[in-house]
């Protein structure tokens, strides 16, 4: 048992009074810098969303058709070999390009190589849920969307790879996304729809008119200013 102490001293003097320790000033922080640094480089965009947000409701619409006789978009620019869509036009979503590049990059790994994207999924798409009735709006947002024209080059590859690693990669990435593609390598011809401008044909046969009609059948089309 332990023994009692008692204090002799007022109560007022028994009371353990701490050290004053002096307040410590605080230090003002510095404003964050709300600029960029300088840099010849611009800033890397996300390209599976577009910078403006989903602030006004985009419409379903329909992907490019070169009707002008177009050829834009179909041929390799930076890299040494591309994947190119082959089929009808689609609208593909993000998800698809993301998971379609990170399988690109899977197969890849450990490789020196450059991915470039040629698209840009900017289209909203907006969806309601299951069993509601219709009209009361377009609905909520769901995802972001690409308008992928026929003959589009979706990702272009540079490095210093093998053209059979380069093509399994392609063939993986084109197996989890949807539609139909094909291998291009630089320098590969041009296609106009699903026409490839190549072995003779030119832009020029492709802008023509595919039936010749006769003179008398293109002057009949003329107003005649007098009676025959």
């Amino acid at each position: 048992m332990k023994p009692r102490i008692f204090c002799r001293r007022p109560m007022s003097s028994c009371l353990f009074v701490r050290p004053s320790i002096p307040r410590l000033t605080p230090i003002p922080q510095q404003p964050l810098l709300t600029f960029r640094a300088f840099s010849s480089t611009p800033p890397a965009l996300d390209w599976l969303a577009p910078k403006r947000g989903h602030k006004t409701k985009s419409r379903k619409g329909r992907p490019r058709v070169p009707t002008g006789g177009s050829t834009r978009g179909t041929t390799v620019v930076w890299g040494d070999y591309g994947l190119r869509m082959r089929d009808h036009d689609r609208r593909v979503s993000a998800k698809s390009f993301q998971i379609g590049a990170e399988t690109i990059k899977k197969r890849l790994r450990g490789m020196k190589y450059k991915l470039f994207t040629r698209v840009c999924a900017n289209i909203g798409v907006y969806t309601s849920g299951n069993e509601v009735r219709m009209g009361k709006g377009k609905g909520s947002f769901d995802y972001w969307a690409s308008r992928v024209a026929v003959s589009k080059i979706i990702f272009e590859l540079k490095g210093e790879l093998h053209e059979q690693i380069v093509r399994d990669a392609f063939r993986l990435a084109a197996a989890k996304m949807p539609g139909l593609y094909e291998f291009v390598r630089k320098g590969d011809p041009p296609v106009m729809g699903i026409t490839k401008v190549e072995q003779g044909v030119t832009l020029e046969d492709m802008k023509r008119p595919r039936i010749l009609l006769p003179l008398e059948a293109t002057a009949a089309r003329l107003p005649a200013t007098t009676p025959p």
